[in-house]
């Protein structure tokens, strides 16, 4: 019997071969999932800080005898004290913009992907929420 022969025939070290092959390949998908589940929970982050603005923004804030809706600066210092799953990646909590009887809130987060082996896309997810003003001017007598 030749050496070729021998060589052919011979299956140590397939199982070791295998899982070089496989083994990056798995480690980045696995990775990859892992990353894919910080976006849902910034997502979740952001859609809470959203509720919790949207619901401080219609509160009645007791200014002595008077009903005054919350200051921008308070509402946004609310959803920021409300964001939660940051990872490695970057909120910004805009100021509310004051409409006719509303106010938009909006949050946004930006986060480079990392597979690593290769970088990803920076993805970028934005939430917004119209928060609707009761008047709490008083009435006009009659």
């Amino acid at each position: 019997m030749n050496l070729a022969t021998i060589l052919k025939r011979d299956e140590r070290g397939v199982a070791a071969t295998e899982m070089a092959l496989a083994l990056p390949v798995l480690v980045t998908m696995i990775y990859g999932i892992f990353q894919v589940g910080l976006l849902y929970q910034a997502n979740a982050g952001m859609q809470h800080a959203l509720g919790e603005g949207a619901r401080y923004a219609t509160l009645c804030v007791k200014v002595g005898n008077e009903c005054t809706v919350p200051a921008d600066t308070a509402i946004k210092a609310r959803m920021t004290a409300k964001l939660f799953g940051k990872g490695d990646g970057a909120f910004t909590v805009n100021d509310p913009g004051v409409g006719t009887g509303y106010r938009d809130l909006s949050v946004s987060y930006t986060k480079k992907m990392n597979f690593i082996f290769f970088p990803g896309p920076t993805i970028t997810l934005n939430r917004s929420k119209r928060a609707y003003i009761v008047d709490t001017s008083p009435a006009p007598a009659t």
